[in-house]
């Protein structure tokens, strides 16, 4: 099996299991330390102003008063431009502004919009369009490049438009989504929440397995630290409904194993329009070491007690992301671990059962508490940063989502 190993490495490290133990509702978890600490204690972040901005001699509309939204301000430059303001919620934060607003307009209107950024900041994400309910990728025509930014020319009518860096899935819309696709009326898949966020919001988990928890080996998939990055999440729904799609072979799994399921980890980012952080202004992908974060605290901790309750080893964990491009963040370390074979025997049936496809592997053991790091150095298990490319055809991350749910069914049931 042939695989590219990546020169740059996005996320690592390397983690030891440190000797403090916390107490948390009721359950005592480990912290971990890792090489390279990171501060994840509050930080002050800078709140949009939610506003529908007029310009009544165009006769159009701009507005971030939706969730979802980043939009931080709008000015008309002449009779055909108008300027848009993005900014991160703070700073330092990684370089890929987002952006997301609605506009109209009282006639048919051919308008360009100027997107600004702060300095040092440079477009990254291929503008979307919502009309009616559908999301659409708006025609690269459409996208002027010039050397003061980038200018979006559209074509608006009386019915709003949402123009985002990424298709908009709310915290609303995931809760929306876990009912109508996952739960349904399978008595297998059980609904419950690991607490709330820092502004209150849900933090909604799914435990799936058929019969007893008691004894079964633990897998946790979780989605949705970094806001925007819904390719990673799109991939998740396709994995997740091809474990509870009740086939013979998801049946034989759920027999066997256990699934705790996160499908939005940061809700108040992802409501917020945040670039990447929470509402205390901190990467949750950084915090799972000394978990400051309640996201993370609360993550852990329902984790953990789920573990010690049933008396069930975490085996495997898969963080969903997006980045530039597909690819698997995998660590190296993995004799003596609980699946010491399973990266290498689920790469090769991925190559095997996706047309043209090759696996894009960059392993390294992290020096950063990100999570793939918490699974091997705080639980043994296998932990593996998966991500999908911000551009990948929807069609694709179906195939790549459905058929490497399966490839990993596969693969454990056969340990």
């Amino acid at each position: 099996m042939k695989k590219r190993i990546l020169l740059s490495r996005k996320k690592g490290l390397l983690f030891v299991v440190g000797a403090a133990l916390v107490f948390m509702a009721g359950c005592t978890v480990k912290k971990v330390k890792s090489e390279k600490s990171v501060d994840t204690t509050d930080k002050q972040i800078v709140y949009q102003t939610k506003k529908t901005y007029e310009f009544k001699d165009i006769g159009v509309w701009v507005s971030n008063e939706f969730d979802g939204a980043r939009l931080n301000g709008a000015y008309q430059l002449n009779d055909s431009t108008i300027t848009l303001q993005f900014y991160p919620e703070n700073t330092p934060i990684n370089k890929s502004p987002y952006y997301a607003f609605q506009t109209w307009s009282e006639v048919p209107n051919k308008v360009y919009f100027a997107f600004t950024y702060p300095e040092g900041f440079d477009h990254r994400y291929k503008p979307k369009r919502k009309i009616n309910g559908e999301w659409t990728v708006i025609d690269s025509l459409d996208l002027i490049h010039t050397e003061n930014g980038p200018l979006l020319k559209l074509e608006l009518q009386k019915e709003p438009q949402t123009i985002a860096a990424q298709e908009i899935n709310s915290s609303k819309d995931v809760g929306d989504w876990i009912r109508q696709e996952i739960v349904k009326d399978r008595d297998f898949v059980r609904l419950g929440s690991a607490g709330v966020s820092k502004m209150g919001k849900n933090l909604p988990v799914l435990d799936i397995h058929h019969g007893d928890a008691e004894g079964k080996p633990i897998i946790v998939l979780m989605t949705r630290q970094h806001p925007p990055e819904v390719t990673g999440f799109f991939a998740f729904q396709h994995f997740l409904k091809a474990i509870v799609d009740q086939s013979e072979l998801s049946t034989q799994f759920l027999n066997s194993y256990r699934v705790l399921a996160f499908p939005i980890l940061n809700p108040d980012g992802v409501d917020l329009g945040h670039w990447r952080h929470n509402a205390n202004g901190i990467d949750l992908n950084r915090d799972w070491s000394k978990y400051r974060q309640p996201e993370i605290k609360n993550a852990v901790t329902y984790i953990t007690k789920a573990s010690k309750k049933d008396k069930g080893g975490i085996v495997l964990g898969l963080d969903f992301h997006s980045t530039y491009e597909d690819v698997f963040y995998t660590n190296v370390k993995r004799e003596g671990t609980t699946l010491p074979n399973f990266i290498d025997d689920w790469f090769e049936i991925l190559e095997r059962d996706i047309k043209g496809y090759m696996v894009n592997e960059a392993a390294a053991n992290s020096t950063m508490p990100v999570s793939k790091g918490w699974f091997l150095y705080g639980q043994n298990a296998t932990g593996i940063t998966y991500e999908i490319g911000d551009h990948t055809p929807r069609d694709r991350i179906a195939e790549i989502g459905a058929t490497s749910a399966k490839a990993m069914m596969q693969v454990l049931l056969k340990e």
